[in-house]
């Protein structure tokens, strides 16, 4: 662990950069500068207002904003409905009031990977009008209070096994990214519970099943850091003033720093172009940039544990990928799937489960 108090002194930074960013806007933003006769000002306020929101975003919790759906031709209320409550997740159904049960259940797993579970907002509303959708919806382990105990993958992952055999054997389950090794763990360990609970469906949406089917940065930083380093570097303790105080973390602006380095150009470029547009007065507060980066900038901690597990186990060992996970003393066997039909879906640009990392789980599953 890093004993400099680096989380408190990101946070004051943060606020300052706010602060710093409404007050550029403010004071370039004033009449008197229209009679300068170029666009300096103007593109100093911008700046001011684009940092003030960035800054904003970073501590700031989306919510999924859905108050209606249109379903069969007729427009019903939405709203969210508690059906499981674990200290680091809450299992949450997007109750469609008035319309009729539709066969069809949804159960979505989002990616617990240093952004809010609504980040995959688009595909529930894509669900929305002809499913019954329930949602893990992960919880930031800042908010979490340290007598809550740890949280690691196998914690995760008894937690899918609890929704599931809760939901039933009629749901058809998401897994969406990083959640689609232990979904798969969880089916296996439900089949050997109680194979007669096994979901119908399991859909893994580029998750790193196998990583060295095709690796990329992501694998090789797994296999060439040590566990001393993961905790030296990356682990963090939570300030006072969050509920979770005290607790150890990997902390979101870390996790953001990697992904928009992994593709700085692409973020640049784009803070370019709507600078101009602020300029030129063509920026919306709903457009593109802002909606894209509203959602993609708003960060929540995991817990220390958990990351560095999925680091270890996932992988540095492989061990989902070769079938030898386990649950306290008990052996997972992916094998022993075998009453539910597997989907693997891969982007063919996914520079953090390349093709092949999600597919390459289909001839493990021999059941």
């Amino acid at each position: 662990m890093n004993d400099i108090p680096t989380y408190e002194m990101f946070g004051y930074a943060r606020a300052a950069g706010q602060h710093f960013g409404a007050l550029t806007k403010s004071y370039w933003s004033h009449p008197a500068f229209g009679f300068v006769g170029n666009s300096c000002p103007s593109m100093l306020a911008a700046f001011g207002e684009m940092t003030e929101r960035s800054c904003a975003r970073i501590n700031a919790t989306p919510t999924w904003g859905f108050k209606t759906v249109e379903s069969w031709n007729r427009t019903y209320p939405v709203s969210l409905t508690t059906l499981a409550e674990q200290p680091f997740c809450r299992l949450s159904l997007f109750d469609v009031e008035g319309r009729p049960r539709s066969p069809r259940q949804v159960m979505v797993i989002p990616p617990m990977s240093g952004h809010y579970p609504t980040l995959i907002r688009p595909m529930i509303a894509s669900l929305l009008p002809d499913c019954d959708v329930v949602v893990t919806e992960w919880q930031n382990a800042r908010d979490v209070p340290v007598e809550q105990g740890r949280f690691d993958i196998e914690d995760y992952t008894n937690y899918l096994v609890e929704f599931m055999r809760l939901l039933g054997s009629h749901i058809h389950v998401i897994a969406v990214c990083q959640p689609a090794p232990l979904a798969l763990a969880a089916t296996a360990e439900l089949a050997r519970i109680r194979p007669d609970a096994q979901p119908r469906s399991l859909v893994l949406m580029g998750g790193p099943v196998v990583p060295e089917a095709a690796p990329t940065v992501i694998t090789a930083f797994g296999h060439r850091v040590t566990r001393g380093q993961l905790e030296h570097l990356m682990i963090q303790r939570v300030a006072a003033g969050n509920p979770g105080a005290g607790r150890m973390v990997y902390p979101g602006y870390l996790q953001l720093a990697s992904f928009m380095a992994m593709n700085g150009d692409l973020h640049r470029s784009s803070y370019a172009r709507q600078l101009g547009r602020i300029v030129r007065r063509t920026a919306r507060d709903d457009d593109r940039h802002n909606t894209f980066y509203d959602e993609y900038l708003a960060v929540m901690d995991l817990p220390a544990e958990f990351y560095i597990s999925t680091v270890n186990r996932i992988f540095k060992n492989g061990e989902i990928a070769n079938n030898r996970f386990r649950l306290g003393d008990r052996q997972v066997d992916l094998e022993l799937i075998s009453n539910t039909a597997v989907m693997s879906i891969e982007g063919g640009r996914d520079d953090i489960a390349a093709p092949g990392q999600t597919s390459a789980s289909l001839p493990m599953l021999k059941g």
